[in-house]
C-alpha cells in the first residue's frame, strides 16, 4: 500500500457506500475533504467532517499506518495539532495531540473496493508496460478528459519555463529587456550550450550591450571574447584577430570580467548550431532590432515572430563554422524549426509572464501561436503515437513531454487525469 492511493481514495471519495466509523466507533460523515496540499504540513486543509455527532473543521493527516505519525516526528509539530482526523490504511496505534486528547482515527482497508485496489496494481504492475505505466489502457481515455488535461499541461510546462524568467526579474531589478537577452541566450545555446550562454548574459551588464547594439562587430567581440572564443593563439585569420583587438579595447574600457563565464561546447553539435554562429546571429539581431522587448510582446501572430527573428550570422560566417577553417559557402541564417525552439522556450514564458504581471489574460493568444507552430519530434513523442496518441502542433507535444516527464517518468499516475481516470474505471 502506498499513501498516495490514500491520498487519491480520499480526495475523490472512492469510499464503499455505508456508514463509516472511527477506530472507537464513532460515526463520520465527510462534508468536505478539504484542499489537498502538496506541501509541508498537514495533506488536506480545511476540511469539514462530523464526528460522533459533532461537527469539525479542520485538517486530515493520511498515513499508511498510524505509527507512522511517530516516524514522521508530527509529536513534536505544533502544525498538527490542527488535525480533526487521522486516515490511514491500517491502525496499529492511538495519536493524541499535544494536550493529549486523542486524535480520531479512520481505519480505511474495510472502505475500500476490490475494483480500486485491483485498478491500481494493474496500473502499477511493471510486467504490464515498457514505456509508461498506462501504455495499454491509454486507448480507454476519452477524447474530452485527454484534451482537457492537454491544454492543463502546455500550461504546466509553461508556467515551469516561466520560474527563470520570474527569477531573473528579481536579479535585473524588473528590466525586462535584459531578462530577454539572457534568456535569448540560453535558448541559443540549445541543450548543449545553455548553461553557457545563460552564464555569458548573467556576467554581461546589459547596459553594455545597449551602447553597442548597433554595432554588430563589437557585440560579437564581447559575445565571443567573455566566452573565452578569441583564445587560440594559434589562428591566422583577419577577422579573428580584428574581433580580439576589438574585445581587449572594450575589455579595458568597460571593465569586462569573463569570470564565470563558461566556455561553449562544440562536441556532438551540428556544425550549424556551433556557438560561433550563434553569438554572431544574436549579435546581428541585437543590431537590427531595437527594442526588441517591446517587438515580442506585441506581436500576435507566430508570422510576426518569424519575421522579427530571422536574423543571420555575419558575412565571415558565410563560408566558416569556427575560426581560420574555410567551408562550403552558404547562408547562416537561423531556420524556422530553430525560432520555433526560441519561441516555445523563451518567447511563450516570456509573454506569459508580462501578460500576468500586467494583469491580462493571454492565454488563448499564446495557445494560438503555440498551435501553429509545427510539432517537435523526439522518442518520447514517437512512442506516445505508438501507442494512439497523435500531435498536429508543438502545443500538443509541449503538453505530451510535461505528461511524460511531469508525470509518467516520476510514477505520479495518482496526480494525473490519465491515472485518476483509470483509477475510477468500474469503482
Amino acid at each position: 500500500m502506498r499513501e498516495d492511493l490514500l491520498h487519491f481514495i480520499w480526495k475523490y471519495k472512492k469510499l464503499q457506500v455505508g456508514q463509516l466509523v472511527t477506530t472507537t466507533k464513532e460515526a463520520v460523515t465527510i462534508l468536505d475533504v478539504g484542499s489537498h496540499n502538496h506541501l509541508a504540513g498537514p495533506d488536506f486543509f480545511n476540511a469539514k467532517i462530523n464526528i460522533g455527532g459533532q461537527l469539525w473543521a479542520g485538517n486530515v493527516e493520511i498515513h499508511v499506518r498510524s505509527s507512522d505519525w511517530f516516524a514522521h516526528k508530527h509529536q513534536h509539530d505544533a502544525k498538527y495539532n490542527t488535525i480533526i482526523l487521522h486516515v490511514v490504511w491500517e491502525h496499529d496505534i492511538a495519536v493524541s495531540r499535544n494536550d493529549h486528547t486523542e486524535i480520531p482515527t479512520l481505519e480505511l482497508k474495510n472502505y475500500i473496493s476490490n475494483q480500486v485496489l485491483e485498478n491500481y496494481r494493474n496500473l502499477f504492475d511493471t510486467s504490464r508496460f515498457t514505456f509508461i505505466n498506462c501504455e495499454r489502457d491509454l486507448s480507454k481515455i476519452d477524447k474530452f478528459t485527454f484534451q482537457n488535461w492537454s491544454e492543463r499541461l502546455f500550461f504546466e510546462r509553461l508556467e515551469q519555463k516561466s520560474d527563470v524568467v520570474l527569477k531573473l526579474l528579481d536579479t535585473t531589478k524588473n528590466d525586462w529587456e535584459h531578462v530577454l537577452f539572457i534568456i535569448l541566450l540560453k535558448s541559443f545555446g540549445l541543450k548543449i550550450n545553455g548553461e553557457a550562454f545563460y552564464s555569458l548574459g548573467r556576467a554581461l551588464d546589459f547596459s553594455i550591450v545597449r551602447k553597442l547594439q548597433q554595432e554588430v562587430l563589437q557585440l560579437e567581440s564581447v559575445f565571443m571574447g567573455l566566452s573565452h572564443l578569441l583564445e587560440n593563439e594559434g589562428i591566422s585569420d583577419d577577422y579573428h584577430s580584428t574581433l580580439k583587438k576589438e574585445y581587449r579595447h572594450l575589455k579595458a574600457k568597460y571593465e569586462l570580467s569573463d569570470i564565470g563565464v563558461r566556455k561553449p561546447e562544440f562536441f556532438k553539435l551540428r556544425p550549424s548550431n556551433f556557438p560561433t554562429l550563434r553569438l554572431s546571429q544574436l549579435a546581428n539581431l541585437y543590431a537590427t532590432r531595437p527594442n526588441l522587448f517591446s517587438i515580442v510582446i506585441e506581436a500576435r501572430e507566430l508570422s510576426e515572430l518569424y519575421s522579427v527573428f530571422e536574423a543571420r550570422a555575419s558575412t565571415y560566417w558565410e563560408n566558416h563554422f569556427t575560426f581560420g577553417k574555410l567551408a562550403r559557402k552558404s547562408s547562416k541564417k537561423v531556420t524556422k524549426k530553430f525560432i520555433d525552439l526560441v519561441i516555445l522556450n523563451a518567447l511563450l514564458p516570456l509573454k506569459y509572464c508580462y501578460a500576468h504581471r500586467m494583469g491580462k489574460d493571454v492565454h488563448e493568444e499564446i495557445l494560438e501561436i503555440a498551435s501553429k507552430i509545427i510539432k517537435e519530434e523526439n522518442s518520447i513523442i514517437t512512442n506516445f503515437e505508438s501507442l494512439g496518441i497523435s500531435h498536429g502542433n508543438a502545443r500538443e507535444t509541449q503538453a505530451t513531454l510535461q505528461l511524460y516527464k511531469g508525470y509518467c517518468s516520476q510514477n505520479k499516475c495518482l496526480q494525473c487525469a490519465i491515472g485518476n481516470s483509470l483509477l475510477s474505471e468500474n469503482s
